[in-house]
């Protein structure tokens, strides 16, 4: 049989490790999406229209040779007549040079009146890094053994997660930046002001709104670590379930993606459930979705924050006395 301070070093370890894996999943492409066509040829699209889901943001996915870039972009002049200036502000910064395909997803959904891909996530893409700093300082205090200091912990970790989210959004004023990106981005393929200005006011409140609740849940932590013995299993059970977070809200956006066609659109398309998971068909377009790598960290992290857990339930019901 292990020893307490074995099986708590064994706690560290993998907690540990899925702290690792977590904070590498941030900066990993956790989907991918693409879009192919017959009229988009493989030598001109070798990944087709091809875009990769972060939690901080949808980059291009595109990474066609410059030869294929350039009979891409005839291509799309052609079929979509697209001036391919990247005027919707998209995130493409991660890819200095080719096909920005977040722009080429945006135009080819407006054709069948879907809203620009920048309007989904708002809140949870901006609030992401700070929702990982708050699990991270969670998995942090797990890995301590005593409730005091764990206390402490999560004390000064939540502290500075709160400061530096409160500071970076509304001090600094990044979600007001955010916003007015947020409305050009949208405005370049649909011209309702009026929607547009409740969709701003919408955003903001819902950010602040999301931030309250953040440190609420901060708050609540503490007080349940602090009061409750067994609280602190959720400490890394919460990280655990990342990957059923993030399938969620991806599904979820979808489907109001798939259910707010506007009649802009060229091409009329039935009210639809975009393809989650696997192959599908919209119109003349084969749709693809699939997890990426950073999906595999995240399940890497739900592994190891289980078994975490697993050994400190059966060392907490071995050691009922202590912390």
């Amino acid at each position: 049989m292990n020893s307490p301070q074995k099986q708590m070093t064994q706690v560290r370890i993998l907690t540990f490790i899925a702290l690792v894996l977590m904070i590498g999943a941030y900066f990993s492409p956790i989907w991918w999406v693409s879009l192919t066509a017959p009229n988009y040829p493989k030598e001109a699209f070798p990944d087709g229209i091809r875009i990769h889901f972060h939690f901080d943001g949808v980059y291009n996915g595109c990474k066609a040779p410059a030869e294929s870039t350039r009979m891409a972009q005839e291509t799309l002049q052609m079929d979509l007549g697209d001036d391919l200036s990247h005027r919707d502000g998209s995130s493409s910064g991660k890819q200095e040079v080719g096909l920005d395909c977040v722009h080429e997803m945006n135009t080819i959904n407006h054709y069948v009146g879907m809203y620009p891909i920048l309007t989904g996530s708002p809140v949870e893409l901006r609030l992401s890094k700070f929702i990982f700093g708050f699990m991270a300082v969670m998995m942090l205090g797990f890995m301590v053994a005593q409730r005091k200091a764990r206390l402490i912990v999560l004390g000064v970790g939540f502290a500075a997660v709160s400061a530096w989210m409160v500071v970076d959004q509304l001090v600094l004023g990044n979600l007001d930046k955010f916003a007015v990106i947020y409305h050009d981005a949208a405005a370049t393929f649909f011209n309702q002001p009026e929607v547009l200005e409740r969709w701003v006011t919408n955003l903001k409140m819902a950010t602040k709104a999301a931030i309250g609740g953040l440190i609420a849940a901060m708050v609540i932590v503490v007080l349940g670590v602090w009061k409750i013995r067994s609280f602190s299993l959720l400490l890394v059970l919460v990280p655990a379930l990342l990957p059923v977070f993030f399938v969620l809200d991806y599904a979820g956006w979808l489907w109001f993606f798939g259910h707010n066609l506007h009649p802009w659109g060229a091409f009329t398309v039935k009210p639809f459930m975009p393809t989650v998971f696997g192959e599908g068909k919209v119109a003349q377009f084969s749709t693809y979705s699939y997890p990426y790598y950073g999906y595999a960290m995240l399940l890497g992290t739900s592994a190891a924050s289980l078994l975490a857990l697993l050994i400190r339930r059966k060392l907490m019901r071995e050691q009922p006395d202590a912390d």
